[in-house]
């Protein structure tokens, strides 16, 4: 068991520290807003500090799940920032999705500092999380990943090094890709099935069983028939999200069409009010069309 540090408690870093503290570590938490940290100490115990650097004072591993570039340099640097608060030998785990720069910008910051620094986004949604049930893709130095792949793994079903410093970032991306192109997809077919006057359930439920099946159709589809997307992963995200893959597939050389044509898309649906609708509102934005 460790003394660990959490930073941030938004739908997804709330649950997944409650499982740290649950698995017996010593956690104390930080949140932008100090109601949501007593909160969770209310629910989970441990306790909660007023800035990062206090929450991972004397903390073995620091562990951040934030909301973009500048929210993640916010609470990793500065006087007030957990690499602040961190002693040389312990361990800084992020799990925000955020640029291959920023992550390259602290790794080298925090080894400077003599600081383990592990990039480690993840996929599974609020779901995944409140379940312990996450896929994690971490990308940093080996000895460091060994370190803290046991502390990870109180909320992972899946938890994977896939190389040097980066290479989960870069992962991360490879996932909202392939997430963007599947949900256009499912949003296409069942518009159609609605035009056809077919029964909706009816069809997913049998093409769920074949080559067509998905996460998101197993876990969208009634939500998407129902034209209900007050939950879920937030179409603001999920362009924020996209703008790193593109930005990235510039640097690396990589062609992505289809992921910029629904990067668009989704700007469509934000400007029908639903930034924060779920990534699957995309089928709202064809019914809109007629």
């Amino acid at each position: 068991m460790a003394k660990l540090a959490f930073l941030g408690l938004g739908v997804m870093g709330y649950p997944m520290a409650g499982h740290l503290k649950e698995a017996g570590h010593d956690v104390t938490v930080y949140n932008r807003t100090a109601a949501k940290a007593e909160k969770w100490v209310a629910q989970y115990g441990g306790s909660h500090a007023a800035t990062p650097r206090a929450a991972a004072d004397g903390a073995d591993f620091v562990l951040a799940c934030v909301g973009n570039d500048d929210d993640l340099r916010g609470v990793c640097l500065g006087d007030d920032g957990a690499f602040a608060g961190m002693s040389s030998g312990s361990v800084f785990v992020d799990h925000t999705t955020v640029s291959s720069r920023v992550t390259a910008e602290l790794y080298a910051t925090a080894g400077a500092a003599g600081i383990g620094f592990v990039d480690a986004p993840v996929s599974g949604g609020q779901a995944g999380a409140e379940n312990g049930a996450l896929s994690v893709m971490c990308g940093g130095d080996q000895d460091i990943y060994d370190r803290a792949q046991p502390v990870i793994a109180a909320y992972a079903k899946m938890c994977l090094r896939l190389g040097a410093s980066g290479a989960g970032q870069l992962t991360k991306m490879c996932n909202q890709i392939a997430i963007a192109g599947l949900v256009q997809g499912l949003s296409e077919a069942m518009h159609f099935a609605e035009k056809a006057d077919l029964d909706t359930r009816a069809v997913i439920e049998v093409i769920s069983q074949g080559a067509a099946g998905s996460w998101q159709m197993s876990n969208r589809y009634e939500t998407m028939i129902d034209d209900h997307f007050d939950h879920g992963f937030a179409v603001d995200w999920m362009r924020k999200d996209l703008a790193i893959c593109l930005s990235t597939a510039d640097t690396v050389g990589a062609s992505l069409p289809v992921t910029a044509l629904v990067d668009q898309f989704y700007k469509d649906v934000q400007k029908m009010g639903g930034g924060r609708w779920d990534t699957s509102s995309l089928v709202k934005r064809l019914r809109a069309s007629g």
